[in-house]
């Protein structure tokens, strides 16, 4: 697709993770935020960073990502909003800054696995700190369609906690999404294409989009819906 329908395509989400505005308060809230550094990495367009900026002012905050559009979309936000949250683009991988608190939702890719991720993130957290570390898990046995398209590395929740520990974290709050969070998720990721397509059904694109949009829900309802979990992890050491 251009980079037009790239720019639309998530503009209906509140952030790429299932989430209720009610869970992230709680997670939030589980944080302790107050003042020092936190920062967000693979932060997107760092919906949630700005929501932590707005509850504690005297936080530092920044959002680190590669992708050029979340990032500007993620300022224009900060701008819209008068937050004084910086975005960075650059590899989170990288990430090597002692910070008081950190976000990893939805990223552990950026590291490679869970395992390294976490791993890798008992380095940036200072031991007084906490992380937010968001992270899919098998909520049931998966088929090969969802092996095929999640990867073999995926863990259990079981699985996914024992790496936890392995790393050295100790669990303070742990939470998962629910099936309304998930079909919120997953219907808002559809929706800026499907309106634009309801806008422009003769356009050349069009058909594209809808192949798209019908393989994705088809995708979601067939292979993964009540399979895959998303787990919220407030961790400290």
């Amino acid at each position: 697709m251009d980079d037009e329908l790239n720019a639309l395509r998530r503009t209906r989400m509140r952030w790429n993770t299932p989430l209720s505005e009610r869970h992230a308060e709680l997670l939030l809230d589980r944080m302790e935020l107050d003042t020092g550094h936190l920062v967000d990495l693979g932060c997107g367009w760092g919906g949630l960073l700005l929501q932590a900026a707005a509850r504690a002012p005297g936080l530092r905050a920044t959002g680190v990502d590669t992708d050029v559009t979340g990032l500007d979309r993620g300022r224009a936000m900060a701008g819209w909003r008068d937050l004084a949250v910086e975005f960075t683009e650059s590899d989170a991988a990288t990430w090597d800054s002692p910070v008081e608190r950190a976000f990893c939702i939805g990223a552990a890719h950026i590291f490679g696995s869970t395992k390294a991720a976490l791993e890798a993130l008992a380095q940036v957290v200072l031991p007084s700190g906490r992380l937010l570390y968001g992270d899919g898990f098998w909520a049931a046995p998966p088929g090969s369609a969802a092996l095929e398209t999640f990867g073999p590395d995926i863990l259990t929740l079981p699985e996914l906690l024992d790496a936890a520990d392995g790393a050295g974290w100790r669990v303070l709050h742990f939470s998962t999404a629910d099936q309304l969070e998930w079909d919120d998720f997953e219907s808002t990721s559809r929706a800026g294409w499907a309106e634009w397509l309801a806008a422009h059904p003769a356009d050349p694109r069009a058909g594209r989009v809808r192949e798209w949009l019908d393989r994705r829900l088809r995708e979601y309802v067939r292979d993964y819906r009540g399979v895959l979990g998303f787990t919220y992890l407030v961790l400290g050491r």
